[in-house]
């Protein structure tokens, strides 16, 4: 079994100590392969709210795969934000944009959704949808295929519909076509798992919350996904998927942060398997 981690919208600059630390035990329980960090990192793209996300990062004990957010990008510093966009981001967590995870178990592809004459909207072109394209074609059976954006790729309330990502459409189509099981996002601070339908292959988008900033939805708490590849159905008390019908699964946990025992819970588990050839 392989397992990841799936943190997103820490904001730096608005985090809370004791849900770092909380967080931080966590990942040292669990022990994930690799964490993703699926953008909004810091809150205003200062230098000392990407230094604070680094020193948080290096307490996680697994290689982290990161990509910016639209806080990531300077908002007020009009100069940088149109010729240097990504600098600040790029000193810290280096120059590539769309990284890529790759091990027996895990292909994870990172997407840049950001845009520096955007305020928070996101796009995808069409040159990075055939990029995770061409790599989710490649990749071996029993890898579980994910792609990062930030901008979300579907929604479940009205409200979140001006967040969409642009060109989202297009990169379900493409995307689900070419094999990919699951597109993790963040940006809206609400965690859910969605299936996708009337596309050539199943496909979920996987959204996770606000991992540690104070910046939560009302009655949605900090949150963060875990993700457990190969993992039979039954193994953790699903019901829906038994025996010979069962296959290799991943099970999708909603991790919440209790606020009165300071320690994240898990308080969802969606199975859901991807359909292999």
């Amino acid at each position: 079994m392989s397992v990841l981690l799936q943190i997103s919208d820490t904001h730096f600059g608005t985090e809370q100590p004791q849900v770092v630390e909380a967080l931080v035990a966590l990942a040292a329980q669990q022990r994930p392969e690799v964490v993703v960090l699926s953008g909004d990192i810091t809150q205003r793209a200062r230098p000392a709210q990407f230094r604070a996300a680094k020193a948080f990062v290096d307490q996680l004990g697994a290689p982290v795969l990161t990509i910016p957010g639209n806080h990531d990008i300077a908002l007020f510093d009009l100069w940088a934000r149109l010729t240097r966009p990504y600098a600040r981001y790029a000193k810290v967590f280096g120059a590539d944009l769309e990284p890529v995870h790759s091990s027996p178990d895990l292909l994870v592809v990172g997407v840049n959704t950001t845009r520096a004459w955007r305020h928070k909207n996101g796009e995808v072109s069409t040159a990075q949808i055939d990029r995770v394209a061409k790599l989710l074609t490649a990749a071996r059976p029993q890898q579980l295929r994910m792609v990062v954006v930030h901008q979300p790729m579907a929604v479940t309330e009205a409200r979140d519909r001006p967040d969409l990502l642009r060109g989202h459409p297009a990169a379900l189509r493409t995307w689900a076509a070419a094999g990919a099981d699951l597109v993790l996002g963040g940006h809206i601070h609400l965690p859910y798992t969605l299936a996708q339908q009337g596309l050539a292959r199943r496909l979920w988008v996987v959204q996770a919350g606000t991992a540690v900033s104070w910046r939560t939805r009302p009655e949605v708490p900090n949150s963060v996904n875990i993700l457990r590849w190969r993992e039979t159905s039954g193994a953790r008390g699903d019901q829906t998927q038994t025996g010979s019908e069962a296959g290799e699964c991943c099970h999708i946990e909603q991790w919440d942060f209790a606020r009165h025992d300071r320690v994240f819970v898990c308080t969802a588990v969606k199975p859901v398997q991807p359909e292999r050839g």
